[in-house]
């Protein structure tokens, strides 16, 4: 028919005017090949997307946007970013959108980031405040132990039907707590908080309790409480201890010491140390959340609180693993569950509601009776009322071997969320009511000077040492860094050595940053070094001067050369001078020897609030040397202060016999001497000689001279 298109003939078939036939057919190779191209490509994307999603990288990707996102969602609701966490895991786990399976990646990534939540709390933990408030841990413990299960029994077998073991078990549930809000009283500071302590403290004993109950209900139902498991569990358990106390401590001293600077290494060998114990935990017959909470407490006076290895560790456990845990936990969430019958929204009410009433009464009744603040008792409910690993653990064995059913399974989950979501939102607020409190009673902050740390650097060789030193000591409270100086002498060679002495200066700010520490730098030429320390000192408005020495350097060098005595004669700031010959974090214990009436001089307080930061962060004893009267008002400036350094005392006078005491010190001992200067109340003249003996006789030993502020700067004779 004339002008009829045929069937199946379209417009690209016409033939187009002014162009020949091979451009028209190559036009339509094109045109079938993009086509062909986006079919496919459809294809691929509609398979790539099919749930769940099998493609890791894509499930990488969704996972980590989950981490960036929902905190700073939910930020503006003034929602825990741990709430929008779980309630993430819950819309894209099995029973939310299904786009993610609970598949071996996930348990264990998820499994790492339970781990580290228990290995952080006992790193973070106070030892020498838990040692104080060890009793008051056990009183807690007990508490948050025996309510929730006197309340729990009873309510599983009588309201909701429960034979004996599986009430026993269920209950013992209610008496377990995860530390899930934990990360949010270390964000805000005050993770060493009493308060803070005997809930750790707390946890480790209550869930220790539980899962001894959990051994022995399993070992009831598979053959009974024989002799034979009670003998197995108490060797394996002991052994467990052993391995921890004895083997992990000297190996940790001895990799620190030889290979510290090889920083990447260190944290690997935490993460081995972390797993390493958790499995030796598991082997014992014991949860691994276990083994991770000890290694945490014997790696604790290894790793200062202000070190690049704390900053990595919290760093990547907070913003990859702890995160990956929470999201985990919400993917177990069945919602489905609540609408499948009464029975299961009773079973799980009535979970939540004995669970939050135990923990509540135990937070009430241990801060009614230790005199806690309301602050404190909620965050202590906060911190103890989150359900989540040993819960889950208690809970998948019972199941595993018929003592639990389906409805208590789900009502679980269930107490899991709603725990954690209760746990979240109390946490954050009375966290943050009590770092308020914290801060209008600190002592420190009623000062009546900012302090300003200048530390002279020169020493490439122990520049890091040095700024982990003076990064130690200083006071957090205050904002301002402390400030790296170079002081080269004005000479023909000047322009060349500030260049030098700049990129010196370049890697202390790259080893502070390393640590979240942020440092200033100075670098000045001027007629001598002694001469641009002060200048910069009254710039800057030092508060003390912070100078180190090193042992390759010549006893001349050391002690202490013009550019020391200059500065005592001609300040009144106090001076502390350094002989890095160890790492900070594998001394053993620190030695102060201090002059007869050292507390009645200007600098006393501060000097003491150093030493005590010092062996606060290194978790070590401080021993001092000293008369009755100088020790006994230490002890009242340790009341004073609210402060709970572990602290003794040898009674020592006869600075003549300084050498003698001096060589009966361990090499891994740090020693502390005061030495007032010459005129000063407390001055003595055999103290003259100290410095000079340190040098000869404890070269090798790490040791800080210190020179007590005074109330002016005077004219002070020499030191030597």
């Amino acid at each position: 028919m004339t002008g009829a298109v045929p069937a199946g003939f379209t417009l690209w078939h016409l033939p187009q005017p002014g162009l020949p036939a091979g451009c028209r057919s190559g036009k339509n190779f094109l045109r079938t090949s993009f086509t062909d191209t986006m079919d496919k490509f459809l294809e691929l994307l509609q398979h790539e997307f099919e749930r769940p999603f099998q493609n890791s990288v894509l499930i990488f990707s969704i996972i980590l946007l989950i981490i960036l996102l929902a905190p700073i969602a939910l930020r503006n609701l003034r929602i825990p970013g741990i709430i929008g966490l779980i309630l993430s895991g819950v819309i894209i786990g099995p029973h939310g959108l299904n786009m993610i399976e609970q598949n071996s990646a996930v348990v264990l990534f998820s499994t790492i980031g339970l781990l580290y939540i228990m290995f952080i709390a006992g790193l973070e933990l106070d030892l020498k405040e838990f040692s104080k408030n060890r009793h008051k841990s056990l009183f807690f413990g007990f508490l948050t132990f025996i309510f929730p299960l006197a309340i729990g029994l009873p309510v599983c077998m009588y309201l909701l039907d429960y034979g004996f073991l599986t009430s026993l078990l269920t209950a013992s549930m209610f008496a377990t707590h995860t530390l899930v809000a934990y990360p949010i009283v270390s964000r805000m500071g005050v993770s060493k908080n009493e308060a803070v302590a005997i809930t750790v403290g707390g946890t480790i004993l209550t869930d220790t309790a539980v899962l001894i109950i959990l051994a022995i209900v399993t070992g009831s139902a598979s053959g009974g409480l024989t002799s034979a498991l009670w003998i197995r569990l108490g060797i394996s358990f002991t052994i467990f201890i052993l391995f921890v106390l004895l083997v992990i401590p000297p190996i940790t001293r001895w990799f620190f010491k030889r290979w510290e600077d090889e920083k990447h290494t260190h944290y690997i060998y935490v993460l081995f140390v972390v797993f390493l114990c958790a499995f030796v935990a598991e082997l014992a017959s014991l949860e691994p959340i276990l083994g991770a909470f000890a290694a945490g407490l014997v790696l604790n006076k290894y790793i200062p609180h202000t070190s690049p290895l704390m900053n990595r560790i919290e760093f990547v456990g907070n913003s990859l693993f702890i995160p990956f845990f929470l999201i985990s936990v919400g993917m177990l969430v069945d919602i489905s569950v609540l609408l499948s019958g009464p029975m299961a929204l009773i079973v799980a009410a009535t979970l939540t509601v004995v669970s939050l009433a135990g923990k509540w009464i135990a937070a009430y009744l241990t801060a009614l009776f230790l005199k806690y603040s309301p602050a404190q008792r909620n965050v202590i409910f906060g911190l103890s009322s989150a359900h989540a690993a040993a819960t889950l653990a208690v809970i998948l064995v019972g199941y595993r071997i018929d003592i639990i059913d389906e409805a208590i399974l789900n009502g679980t989950v269930i107490l899991i969320l709603i725990t954690c979501l209760v746990a979240s939102f109390v946490t954050e607020n009375a966290g943050k009511a009590m770092a308020l409190q914290e801060d209008m009673m600190d002592p420190s902050t009623s000062m009546r000077h900012e302090e300003r740390l200048l530390v002279p650097i020169s020493n490439p060789v122990t520049m890091e040492r040095l700024v982990d030193f003076a990064l130690t000591i200083k006071n957090p409270v205050y904002a301002s860094p402390i400030v790296g100086l170079a002081v080269v002498e004005d000479d023909e060679k000047a322009q060349l050595k500030l260049a030098e002495s700049r990129k010196i200066l370049d890697k202390a700010i790259t080893h502070a940053v390393s640590a979240d520490q942020h440092i200033e730098v100075i670098a000045t030429i001027d007629q001598n070094v002694s001469d641009g320390i002060k200048r910069v000192t009254k710039e800057i408005a030092a508060t003390d001067i912070v100078l180190g020495s090193s042992p390759q350097a010549s006893l001349s060098d050391m002690f202490f050369g013009n550019t020391i005595q200059n500065l005592i004669h001609s300040t009144s700031l106090e001076l502390l001078i350094y002989n890095p010959s160890l790492p900070l974090n594998v001394h053993k214990t620190i030695r102060v020897i201090c002059p007869r009436h050292s507390e009645r001089e200007w600098g006393f307080e501060g000097w003491m609030e150093k030493v005590m930061r010092l062996s606060s962060s290194l978790t070590l004893t401080t021993t001092f040397y000293c008369s009755k009267s100088t020790y006994d008002h230490i002890l009242d400036y340790l009341k004073e202060h609210k402060l709970s350094n572990a602290v003794t005392h040898v009674a020592f006078e006869n600075w003549d016999e300084f050498l003698t005491l001096a060589r009966e010190f361990d090499e891994n001992d740090m020693v502390v001497v005061v030495t007032p200067r010459k005129g000063s109340i407390s001055y003595k003249p055999a103290i003259e000689s100290v410095s000079t003996k340190l040098g000869r006789h404890l070269r090798h030993h790490s040791y800080l001279i210190i020179c007590p502020k005074v109330a002016d700067s005077g004219d002070y004779p020499e030191f030597l």
